[in-house]
């Protein structure tokens, strides 16, 4: 029996070494690392394909949403034949809401779990902890390639919203060299915030077009009137083609007389019609008097480009042969950016910080609602909303956003943005964060 054991099969295995079980627990954790990348790859991809699918079935909502600071606009397409600018009054206030680029994506896959975190972290006042994520957040992605964005565009806000110019500067350096591109201007929301911290509330538009003359004397009255009743004004000039010397005339006293009045001014297409003027006008030339060429430089004054005002108002001294008039920083300027759309319905502002309960706010929003077919929501003085008062809204809005209405919420700031999306928000409005 011994012998014949010698050739008999033994089914048991050698014992393994350490080296062989050391190399076993390698392969297995490589296994299980190679298939948690797997499922990432397959979220994100599925995601990606979502945010595809609910672009394109909003494309033809809402007028164009604000441009990208230091990013290239997507061409626009072709227009059918051109009408006239006096017709488009007539158009409903929905067919005008129609946008020619889409709303940004959705947060990648494997950045949002982090940016909810801090978006709720923000909105329930720990901005502390949450610049301190978002800092770790954008050291650990300023070496990568996936192009994700988000964590810096919540920290540019959060430096913005807290005064903190310089490391918004610094951020703007690191900006540039991490993803090619230019980084966006430093504007200060809490400095014209504080102008009217509580108002919030319907924000009166008047809108011009075409070649203005001596016909826009009722507008401007029409402008005058409301200043009376709205601490807050938007005025429209990105479909202006010219603008005669009377105009300039007209348009200037209403503009200083507005401010007089201590007015909030929201200004669309000042840059536009600041070039438009600029180019008709030149150093040592007389011909249309002065209103042009000091409307110019209410316009460079408003909008805080104090060497171009400088400048031109050499040119100005050079050509009348009078004392060049000095800057003054504007109070309470915004700029919104142009938009290309036919005419812009009256939105409803925001305030600043909404926190603890809607109050008042939940009223005013209904009166809105009531005379307006369309609701746009102008969120560009929201700094903070807090989470239980993001919930109040959201079934505010749920409720009004019934038998096909349309709603858009407008330059949100990318914290706000990022807590708005994670309750929901988009599925019942179309959500437009300032871009970067």
């Amino acid at each position: 029996m011994g012998l014949f054991s010698i050739f008999k099969k033994n089914d048991t295995p050698a014992p393994l070494t350490d080296d062989e079980l050391a190399r076993l627990a390698a392969n297995s954790e490589a296994e299980r690392h190679s298939q948690a990348a797997r499922q990432r790859e397959i979220a994100r991809a599925t995601a990606m394909k979502i945010d595809a699918i609910e672009s394109a079935m909003a494309f033809d909502i809402f007028n164009e949403p604000e441009p990208a600071w230091g990013s290239p606009r997507q061409p626009r397409p072709a227009r059918a034949a051109a009408v006239a600018g006096d017709d488009d009054a007539a158009i409903p206030t929905t067919l005008l809401l129609t946008d020619d680029e889409l709303p940004q994506p959705a947060v990648a896959a494997e950045t949002a779990p982090v940016v909810e975190e801090i978006a709720i972290l923000y909105a329930n006042g720990q901005a502390d902890v949450a610049r301190q994520m978002l800092e770790a957040a954008v050291a650990a992605s300023a070496g990568g390639q996936n192009g994700e964005r988000s964590a810096w565009w919540m920290l540019f806000d959060l430096y913005q919203v807290s005064g903190q110019q310089d490391a918004f500067d610094n951020l703007s350096i690191d900006y540039a060299s991490t993803f090619e591109t230019s980084p966006p201007p430093w504007t200060a929301p809490a400095a014209l915030a504080a102008a009217s911290p509580d108002w919030a509330g319907l924000t009166p538009t008047v809108a011009f077009s075409g070649a203005l003359g001596q016909q826009i004397a009722p507008q401007l009255l029409h402008l005058r009137q409301l200043a009376d009743d709205h601490p807050v004004l938007r005025l429209e000039f990105s479909r202006v083609s010219a603008i005669a010397a009377d105009a300039c005339a007209l348009l200037l006293d209403t503009l200083r007389a507005v401010q007089k009045q201590q007015r909030e001014l929201i200004l669309v297409g000042a840059q536009e019609l600041a070039a438009l003027l600029r180019a008709g006008l030149a150093a040592g030339r007389r011909d249309d008097g002065e209103a042009p060429w000091l409307l110019l430089l209410e316009l460079l004054q408003l909008q805080n480009r104090e060497k171009e005002f400088e400048q031109t108002a050499m040119d100005y001294c050079v050509t009348f042969e009078v004392s060049p008039p000095s800057f003054s920083a504007p109070h309470k300027v915004a700029m919104a950016p142009t938009q290309h759309l036919s005419a812009s319905p009256d939105r409803f502002m925001l305030p600043p910080v909404i926190e603890h309960h809607l109050g008042a706010l939940l009223p005013a929003i209904q009166r809105y609602a009531e005379q307006y077919e369309a609701l746009v929501f102008d969120c560009s003085r929201l700094t903070r909303i807090d989470y239980g008062c993001a919930i109040q809204l959201h079934a505010v809005l749920q409720t009004l956003a019934g038998a096909d209405r349309k709603v858009a919420l407008r330059d949100l700031n990318h914290l706000v943005h990022a807590l708005l999306r994670l309750l929901g928000y988009a599925n019942l409005a179309r959500m437009y964060p300032h871009k970067y």
